[in-house]
């Protein structure tokens, strides 16, 4: 096996900083946002409300936001978009200031900034392969340094910031993310351009999310990457809905102590992160995602099955190295092999419907704790992950991602025929 000596271009260098920066900002609002909101009420519906509209712009338009933005030019899209949210976000400051703060005005904020984030996500997924021309060889490493850099910053550095923020003035976290996404917006307006998608403009919106959505059906290897996500998530928020209240009453942990199985987790996404160019080079790309979804399952059954929290937190950070790997890989292999002109409408259908199962994993981890035990989600869900791992085996294999790469490389192109072969 040759070692692939080139680098990426001065562009990601921007790409990532801008992404870092806006990922700060986020995890800054992830953590100030439901507290923001507890200090107006203390209404678990209302608190629900908040924490719920951040993901309805997914459920509600994101096959048409993909479709929207196979229609612009994505780099503009990713800083007005940015743009966008810092002037949003002028609202809520202002309001904290006039002590006029509201829970339906968090709600509307909470939506249009998770609207904001389809268009970015969607865009910035479609942009870095027209970046790296496509090339697999690239795309994996520049995931993986836009994951990790993502998980440290919305993960680790973000939500501390946030609560440290929100006690020295409720308006400051918000300001922090706004001046995030604005150094975001003037670091994304400086990026190289790139061809502009030219779909058939004979086409209405809705048939082009409709071919777009079906292109993911229809195509065994990009539907077997998008139910990795979407099984993955109903196991995850059947563990995530009943999590705190299992490592209180089985691990007799308390909320510190919570905070940091959270911590070990993400530092296992970091890792995962950091391992995913090395697991696909020597495992094969197929093989390697069998693996990750095989280690989640088993680190689930090995926090059910705990001792004592330090025995959780290890299993919590090797399902956290499966799941970062798992981030980088999939999006890496899907960007390789979509048609440019599809690649914003392909990748908002995966999205979809990860974030569409995601309610149903949150009702089943509630309804099996209530009925069984507080183990059964856990139990639950690792059994779905390992299920999904032996049915999802033959749609990701090495032979289908060898055959997908095969063919989107463009003719005459030795090393892409030699990184689909390996």
């Amino acid at each position: 096996m040759t070692v692939d000596t080139r680098k990426l271009p001065a562009g990601f260098g921007r790409l990532w900083t801008a992404q870092t920066i806006s990922s700060l900002g986020d995890g800054v609002s992830h953590a100030a946002l439901p507290l923001l909101a507890l200090t107006l009420t203390r209404d678990p519906m209302a608190l629900a409300v908040v924490s719920a509209a951040g993901t309805l712009p997914w459920l509600l338009f994101g096959v048409l936001g993909g479709a929207l933005v196979d229609r612009w030019d994505r780099r503009r899209t990713m800083w007005i978009t940015d743009a966008a949210r810092a002037a949003l976000l002028a609202i809520p400051v202002a309001a904290a200031v006039l002590d006029v703060l509201s829970i339906p005005l968090l709600a509307a904020v909470a939506f249009l900034l998770g609207l904001g984030g389809l268009f970015f996500d969607t865009a910035a997924t479609a942009y870095l392969p027209d970046l790296l021309d496509r090339d697999p060889a690239l795309l994996e490493p520049a995931n993986s340094r836009l994951r990790g850099a993502q998980t440290a910053m919305s993960g680790f550095a973000g939500p501390p910031a946030g609560s440290a923020l929100l006690a020295l003035g409720r308006s400051l976290p918000l300001l922090a993310d706004a001046v995030s996404f604005l150094l975001s917006a003037l670091l994304v307006r400086t990026l190289p351009a790139t061809p502009k998608p030219a779909p058939d403009g004979r086409e209405s919106l809705l048939r082009q999310a409709r071919a777009g959505a079906a292109y993911v059906f229809r195509d065994r290897l990009l539907l077997g990457l998008a139910l990795r996500p979407a099984v993955g998530n109903v196991a995850f928020l059947a563990v995530e809905t009943v999590l705190a209240l299992f490592a209180h009453e089985r691990l007799g942990i308390d909320t510190y102590g919570f905070g940091l199985l959270l911590t070990a987790e993400a530092a296992g996404g970091l890792l995962g992160a950091a391992i995913a160019s090395s697991l696909g080079r020597r495992l094969g790309t197929g093989t390697a995602l069998t693996c990750t979804a095989a280690v989640e399952g088993l680190a689930i059954l090995g926090v059910a099955a705990a001792p004592n929290p330090y025995a959780a937190g290890l299993a919590l950070a090797v399902c956290g190295a499966g799941m970062g790997a798992t981030m980088v890989l999939a999006p890496s292999l899907r960007q390789a092999i979509v048609p440019a002109h599809l690649m914003g409408r392909v990748a908002s259908t995966s999205r979809m419907l990860a974030m569409c199962a995601a309610p149903f994993g949150a009702f089943l981890g509630g309804w099996l704790a209530t009925t069984y035990d507080i183990r059964t989600p856990l139990y639950a869900a690792a059994g779905l992950l390992l299920a999904m791992t032996a049915v999802t085996a033959t749609m990701t294999s090495n032979r289908r991602v060898e055959a997908a790469l095969r063919a989107a490389a463009p003719a005459g192109d030795p090393h892409r025929a030699h990184h689909a072969a390996r």
